[in-house]
């Protein structure tokens, strides 16, 4: 198996995909996301200034130096059941609306409690077969964007491309609106319909896409034994059902022998990291560092691959562009870092944090980040992305004309 182990009273795996999940008391996150994000981190920094320092400039707000009585939570939650407008308030309502609101304060898009039907719509999402459009959505400075349309889905046949941002859906706003609360609005039934206004580099304004939602299943490994000698492998997920059709690619890539390798990591939005691990591994040598993970101190934990690296003699081009984020950035970190593949085409998305995953009583979950991944030789993930060794950009041309220069250079690399 490549997972990790399932607990008896509870699950905890490590996830480092964008975010996909829903939110079930909205207001209360929006509430304790604001709170976070004002808040800042409980430290005071220094800026250089002529003259001297400038000092706390990131400080806290004063009242969160100030002691509390818990008895306000309580003062709070009876006006809430005594006097809003709209009644009944349901204790349970409350009680879940206040866990989102508890993570929520941490100003981490990547960081969510999750109530029972929420965590279940996430699990069967995990598992390749959801309903909604199929697309991963993430942050960029500070707004909503879509890391990748996943191949064969609504989303790609609507045009949706990595990088588009995500003004508006349904014509609501999204500015400021939370990581979650953005793809509950955009996930729904088969058959209905969401409407994204989205904005892409080169537009001079926004357009709207109307998109059909439809159920998704991800068909995460495909390969194709090309006829100039080469093996095209992509990944599109790093999911459930990866290491079993990873497997398979593996045994047909070395039962023909081919002079190269194209593993193609474009838009690929992440998964497990016990996935990622396992596909690297079949380059990286066993015992060698895949990719570390840094924890809060700077103390750090390393994943090793596993395996014999059954295809470590094997050349290979390793295709990367913005779509391509946290599990994908791993496996490409891990394979230019050890001088298994040559990375072509267009820096990824950045997404270095990572989550536990931590099923709770009463059919409910934590998604919570508590680390960073730093790529064999060191370099943070998070924020910066890893840059291609050959760097081949695809324009909107290219797309018009079904062109495919980054392929193309994989191809002159490998012959």
């Amino acid at each position: 198996m490549f997972y990790t182990a399932r607990p008896k009273s509870k699950l905890v795996r490590k996830f480092i995909s964008s975010a996909i999940v829903a939110v079930f008391i909205a207001v209360s996150f929006i509430f304790g996301w604001s709170v976070g994000r004002k808040s800042g981190t409980p430290a005071t920094t220094a800026m250089e200034a002529e003259g001297g320092l400038v000092q706390g400039k990131n400080s806290p707000a004063q009242y969160l130096l100030q002691d509390v009585n818990f008895d306000l939570f309580w003062e709070v939650w009876d006006m809430v059941k005594d006097r809003y407008v709209e009644q009944p308030v349901f204790d349970t309502q409350l009680f879940y609306g206040a866990l989102t609101g508890v993570v929520g304060s941490l100003g981490d898009p990547y960081s969510v409690f999750l109530d029972p039907e929420t965590t279940q719509k996430f699990t069967a999402e995990l598992s390749g077969v959801f309903e909604g459009i199929g697309a991963e959505i993430g942050i960029q400075k500070e707004q909503l964007v879509i890391i990748a349309p996943l191949p064969g889905t609504p989303a790609e046949a609507s045009a949706v491309r990595s990088g588009d941002r995500i003004i508006a859906i349904d014509g609501q706003d999204t500015r400021g609106m939370p990581l979650d609360i953005a793809v509950s609005n955009i996930r729904g039934p088969k058959g209905s319909t969401v409407e994204l206004t989205l904005l892409r580099e080169g537009w001079d304004e926004p357009r709207k896409f109307p998109i059909i939602r439809d159920t998704i299943n991800i068909e995460s490994v495909r390969f194709e034994k090309r006829k100039d000698g080469l093996a095209y492998l992509k990944i599109v997920y790093f999911n459930e059902s990866t290491p079993g059709l990873f497997e398979q690619a593996i045994q047909q890539i070395i039962s023909q022998n081919p002079k190269g390798i194209i593993l193609d990591l474009r838009n690929n939005p992440g998964g497990f990291l016990e996935v990622a691990v396992s596909v690297a591994s079949a380059w990286v040598p066993s015992g060698e560092v895949v990719v570390w993970q840094e924890f809060q101190g700077s103390r750090k934990e390393a994943f090793r691959a596993q395996g014999t690296a059954r295809l470590g003699d094997i050349p290979t081009a390793v295709l990367i562009n913005n779509g391509s984020a946290s599990a994908s950035e791993i496996v490409a970190g891990a394979l230019r870092d050890h001088g298994k593949g040559k990375l072509i085409g267009e820096t990824t998305f950045g997404k270095g944090s990572v989550q536990s995953f931590e099923q709770l009583r009463g059919g409910s979950a934590l998604k919570l980040t508590i680390a960073h991944w730093l790529t064999p030789k060191g370099q943070q993930i998070e924020g910066e992305g890893i840059v291609p060794d050959i760097a081949v950009e695809m324009t909107r041309d290219n797309l018009d004309n079904g062109e495919d220069p980054q392929l193309k250079k994989a191809m002159e690399l490998l012959k």
